[in-house]
């Protein structure tokens, strides 16, 4: 239950059918959340936003038990916030509701929550690639150099690195509406500033705002799926949300080719606004509050310094003695006041860098270092087909090298729509082998068992389809030839980054939206050094070393990751929670 909606007296309470038909409530079927304890048996948390480090595990359930719906697998009370007491800005303007507990949304509106929030995650990594047809045409008319304009889409990345560190902070404070509804009111302002840019400096200075503007879904986002769909449904919700930032960078240059020719590089930049203001408007009607429990900013700050005022007035006990109105309170007073403030400043701009120590997690690095090196090589590829089919023996327009990008896309749909459910399958087969059920008979699922057949294929496919993209296109090979690896590059890779997202989110379920910060962190660095140093290394070794190179090494990766979590997982996970069980 929400912490911040105990009077009961004025919350609507639906319980709806397969038929549409309205139940009374019955109040004994609750919600809980199982999680694995050190020594194998499973214990619950009743509250689903509590804080924990432990691994999150949804149990399925007993077939006689519970009767299905189309909201959630289990048929449970939905229990509406009326309108009034809704939270995040401008509250009242969204068409769906906010809910008590968000896994019961009917599957209507969770479908409708994972669009919003996947056309979202177009906006940044579209930015990215959508002005790359028109950068020389942006160098002549600033007159600036072509480094400083590949500089401009290394800061625009660089951005989307590390801005989604206090995204991701605020949003566990302020909500995700609020944050959504902010950042994109941004993205739009300084995309019309970038599009009336009147130099160079201005230009990556609005751009480089704009992609941290708009950066905030890539850490949010996924932490908005992991709020309403349940692990057991996760994967195939997970797979659609990632078609966002991942057909984002592969349609991007394909638009921006047309505008470019046809209305100048200016008007990429306008489309952008337009956008910015489509996906606004999505966000007010279609996104209410989904994060269970914020954490207040100010309370956290006022609790420090009373802790403080606590120890120095009694230190044996930790209690504050009764206050005395003398000179020496009033500075105390003072003090302690100006310490709150200082706790603010620290919470709100410090400790949002705290995030990247979640890399301390042996789970949590390596599924973030193999997924970043997966979207580095995407980046490679992307600065490969601009830099190689527009030369000899290819010699293609600015429009049909944007069309190129039409194979990795269609192998990212089919691996979407196909690949979420077969995690899902897969999860609960792991769960049967593995004898892992509770006292009622519900199948307790463990993020690692989404690394299974599906990423060692994956892990093996994408490598292997870099090394025959890479000699193939830098040979002059027939065009078919090297799309067709573009393709499997596009299904294996959107395998990869479909299940470490959603096993991200379950490493952290207390704080999801931290680990697909760190995730976006350190995979927008990677793919920042990739359009740096892509194009001269194409240029001094070619096309067929450079992407064996990194065919090799990702497929190492791949190799020692997928062992790493079958051999040591589970000793990860119980070590965690024996950390966290000693600190509480």
């Amino acid at each position: 239950m929400h912490q911040g909606h105990k009077d009961k007296s004025d919350v609507k309470i639906d319980s709806q059918n397969e038929d549409g038909s309205v139940t009374a409530p019955s109040p004994a079927l609750t919600h809980t959340t199982t999680f694995s304890s050190h020594d194998g048996e499973p214990f619950e948390d009743v509250e689903a936003g509590a804080d924990s480090t432990s691994v999150e595990s949804l149990e399925e359930p007993a077939p006689l038990s519970r009767t299905p719906s189309k909201s959630s697998s289990v048929k449970r009370d939905v229990i509406k916030i009326p309108r009034s007491q809704r939270r995040g800005l401008l509250a009242r303007f969204a068409v769906i509701p906010e809910v008590e507990n968000p896994y019961d949304l009917p599957n209507r509106d969770k479908w409708v929550i994972t669009a919003v929030v996947s056309l979202s995650a177009v906006a940044a990594p579209m930015g990215s690639t959508l002005v790359f047809p028109g950068l020389i045409e942006i160098v002549n008319d600033f007159g600036s150099t072509p480094f400083i304009g590949n500089m401009s889409v290394a800061f625009y990345m660089l951005a989307m690195s590390i801005f989604p560190l206090w995204w991701s902070s605020f949003s566990e404070t302020l909500g995700r509406r609020t944050i959504y509804i902010t950042s994109f009111f941004l993205f739009l302002i300084f995309n019309i500033l970038s599009a009336l840019s009147v130099n160079m400096a201005m230009f990556i200075v609005m751009r480089l705002l704009s992609g941290g503007a708009s950066a905030s879904v890539q850490a949010v986002g996924a932490g908005t799926v992991a709020d309403v769909w349940e692990v057991k449904e996760r994967g195939r919700a997970m797979g659609y949300f990632y078609l966002g930032p991942l057909c984002g960078p592969l349609l991007a240059p394909i638009l921006g080719g047309i505008l470019t020719q046809t209305l100048g590089w200016r008007s990429a930049l306008w489309s952008q606004a337009v956008l910015g203001v489509i996906l606004w408007i999505l966000i007010l009607l279609c996104l209410p509050e989904t994060l269970r429990n914020r954490k207040s900013i100010k309370a956290a700050a006022e609790a420090d310094a009373l802790a403080a005022l606590s120890s120095s007035n009694d230190p044996e006990k930790g209690t504050p003695m009764r206050p005395t109105l003398t000179r020496s309170s009033t500075r105390q007073s003072a003090a302690i006041k100006a310490k709150k403030y200082t706790k603010m400043f620290q919470r709100c701009f410090v400790d949002p860098l705290k995030i990247i120590l979640h890399l301390r997690s042996p789970p949590v690095a390596l599924t973030v270092f193999y997924a970043s090196m997966t979207f580095a090589s995407l980046y490679f590829l992307n600065v490969s087909l601009q830099q190689t089919f527009n030369k000899p023996p290819y010699n293609y327009s600015v429009l049909v090298v944007g069309l190129l990008y039409i194979p990795n896309s269609v192998g990212y749909f089919l691996a979407s729509i196909l690949g979420g459910s077969w995690v899902d399958r897969i999860m609960k087969r792991e769960a049967r082998k593995a004898g892992r059920v509770d006292e009622r008979g519900r199948l307790i699922f463990r993020p690692e068992d989404r690394m299974r057949e599906n990423v060692w294929i994956a892990a093996i496919m994408y490598p292997i389809a870099l090394v025959w993209y890479g000699w193939t296109a830098g040979k002059g090979v027939h065009i078919a030839a090297p799309m067709i690896a573009n393709f499997f590059f596009g299904v294996g890779s959107m395998l990869v980054f479909g299940c470490c997202t959603t096993m991200l989110t379950e490493f952290m379920p207390s704080t999801s939206s931290h680990g697909i910060a760190v995730n976006n962190f350190v995979r927008n660095i990677f793919s920042c050094i990739a359009g740096i140093v892509g194009e001269p290394a194409i240029t001094g070794i070619g096309d067929g070393w450079l992407f064996t190179i990194l065919g090799v090494w990702t497929l190492l990766s791949g190799i020692v990751t997928l062992w790493a979590m079958k051999h040591y997982a589970e000793r990860w996970r119980e070590a965690a929670e024996r950390q966290k069980q000693e600190s509480t």
